[in-house]
């Protein structure tokens, strides 16, 4: 997919940078992390399979606001070690990355694909949750278990987690696709791809303008 394969291209530019550049100074006792099989983002299905997964979905208003909280929404929980999800994540989307004894990351340069912007300290990242945490109880978790949201809220194995700069998060805050979407369009395939899975494999709903517009964007997919 063409969209996918420019996003890929400018990671690619920024492993080059980091060729010319050098990696950020780690200070004394922080650990270069192995560089794993997968990074980044895990890929979302095709988009003949996230066409089909959107037609299943239910369209529904959105639901009350009533009773929400991120507090129902337990994050970041240890995954392993002293590493949370956020220090998980910084570590599978970064490059060069280093962590201290705490599992927090101390170097490494990072890519938003939200925006484009290089990023070279973890203080500028985000972790965005694809679908966000407020617009998931008004598709469905207001009616989910705490362990169901806490799943949710620290998701690795869907494309639900994200490594993006603060404004670019802060921009889109809880809204939806119609309502917001990433500057880069280049970046709208995956997102778009990422978004309704999610949405799928969790059983949440779309709105009527919601879904229409995640149509437009999935066919940015070619």
């Amino acid at each position: 997919m063409l969209s996918t394969r420019r996003w890929l291209r400018a990671a690619t530019a920024l492993l080059g940078l980091g060729a010319v550049l050098g990696p950020a100074a780690a200070p004394a006792g922080a650990a270069i992390v192995p560089v794993d099989r997968h990074r980044g983002i895990p890929e979302p299905p095709p988009v003949e399979e996230v066409l089909a997964q959107l037609g299943k979905l239910a369209v529904e208003a959105p639901h009350s606001m009533s009773g929400y909280s991120r507090a129902k929404f337990p994050h970041w929980i240890k995954q392993y070690g002293q590493c949370d999800t956020r220090e998980v994540v910084l570590s599978r989307d970064g490059q060069s990355v280093s962590q201290d004894s705490l599992c927090r990351a101390v170097a490494g340069t990072w890519h938003s694909p939200y925006d484009g912007k290089i990023l070279g300290s973890a203080s500028k990242v985000d972790i965005d949750h694809m679908v966000p945490l407020a617009n998931a109880w008004r598709s469905g978790a207001d009616t989910w278990t705490t362990d169901k949201r806490k799943r949710f809220a620290n998701d690795l194995n869907n494309p639900q987690l994200i490594a993006v700069s603060a404004s670019s998060n802060r921009s889109k805050g809880d809204q939806s696709p119609d309502q917001w979407s990433p500057p880069n369009t280049d970046f709208w395939c995956t997102y778009s791809r990422a978004w309704t899975n999610v949405k799928y494999v969790y059983g949440a709903s779309v709105t009527q303008p919601e879904k229409d517009k995640l149509t437009t964007m999935l066919n940015t997919c070619d």
